[in-house]
Protein backbone atom coordinates (compact mmCIF):
# COMPACT_ATOMS: atom_id res chain seq x y z
CA UNK A 1 0.00 0.00 0.00
CA UNK A 2 1.28 3.37 -0.07
CA UNK A 3 0.34 7.05 1.65
CA UNK A 4 1.31 9.99 1.88
CA UNK A 5 4.11 10.42 4.39
CA UNK A 6 3.74 12.70 7.70
CA UNK A 7 6.85 11.88 9.78
CA UNK A 8 7.85 14.31 12.44
CA UNK A 9 10.48 16.48 10.46
CA UNK A 10 8.31 17.05 7.60
CA UNK A 11 5.58 18.02 10.24
CA UNK A 12 7.86 20.47 11.75
CA UNK A 13 8.66 22.01 8.69
CA UNK A 14 4.92 22.91 7.13
CA UNK A 15 4.63 24.03 10.46
CA UNK A 16 7.65 26.15 10.39
CA UNK A 17 6.24 27.42 6.67
CA UNK A 18 2.79 27.91 8.17
CA UNK A 19 1.01 26.33 5.75
CA UNK A 20 -0.24 23.37 8.22
CA UNK A 21 -3.79 24.32 7.83
CA UNK A 22 -3.63 24.11 3.88
CA UNK A 23 -1.33 21.07 3.69
CA UNK A 24 -3.62 19.00 5.90
CA UNK A 25 -7.03 20.08 4.07
CA UNK A 26 -8.98 17.31 2.94
CA UNK A 27 -11.73 19.36 1.10
CA UNK A 28 -9.62 19.63 -2.29
CA UNK A 29 -9.53 17.31 -5.42
CA UNK A 30 -6.75 14.93 -4.31
CA UNK A 31 -6.88 15.80 -0.35
CA UNK A 32 -6.59 12.93 2.29
CA UNK A 33 -8.49 12.26 5.32
CA UNK A 34 -6.03 10.51 7.75
CA UNK A 35 -2.32 10.78 7.75
CA UNK A 36 0.11 8.52 8.59
CA UNK A 37 3.70 8.53 10.58
CA UNK A 38 5.49 4.97 10.06
CA UNK A 39 4.50 4.69 13.91
CA UNK A 40 0.69 4.88 13.01
CA UNK A 41 0.59 3.10 10.10
CA UNK A 42 2.93 0.37 11.66
CA UNK A 43 0.30 -0.12 14.59
CA UNK A 44 -2.67 -0.05 12.49
CA UNK A 45 -1.06 -2.56 10.43
CA UNK A 46 0.15 -5.15 12.93
CA UNK A 47 -3.46 -4.66 14.76
CA UNK A 48 -5.28 -6.17 11.98
CA UNK A 49 -2.96 -9.18 11.74
CA UNK A 50 0.30 -8.39 9.62
CA UNK A 51 3.45 -8.83 10.15
CA UNK A 52 7.02 -8.61 8.79
CA UNK A 53 5.98 -4.49 8.52
CA UNK A 54 8.45 -2.84 5.79
CA UNK A 55 8.82 1.47 4.74
CA UNK A 56 10.16 2.36 1.70
CA UNK A 57 9.90 5.98 0.84
CA UNK A 58 9.72 7.83 -2.37
CA UNK A 59 9.75 11.95 -3.91
CA UNK A 60 11.49 14.89 -2.35
CA UNK A 61 14.33 14.67 0.00
CA UNK A 62 15.22 12.13 2.62
CA UNK A 63 12.89 12.89 5.97
CA UNK A 64 10.02 15.30 3.68
CA UNK A 65 9.46 12.52 1.07
CA UNK A 66 6.13 12.56 -0.41
CA UNK A 67 4.93 9.23 0.17
CA UNK A 68 5.80 5.96 2.06
CA UNK A 69 5.25 2.71 0.99
CA UNK A 70 4.50 -0.37 2.96
CA UNK A 71 4.85 -3.69 2.17
CA UNK A 72 3.24 -6.52 4.82
CA UNK A 73 2.44 -10.16 5.09
CA UNK A 74 -1.04 -11.35 6.46
CA UNK A 75 -0.16 -13.53 10.30
CA UNK A 76 -0.93 -16.96 9.52
CA UNK A 77 -2.84 -18.32 12.11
Amino acid sequence: MTTPYHGYLKCLVISGLGKMDKHLNPCWDGGHIKFFSVRTLSELICDNGFENVQFYFAGRVPCLWKNMICVAQKSHE
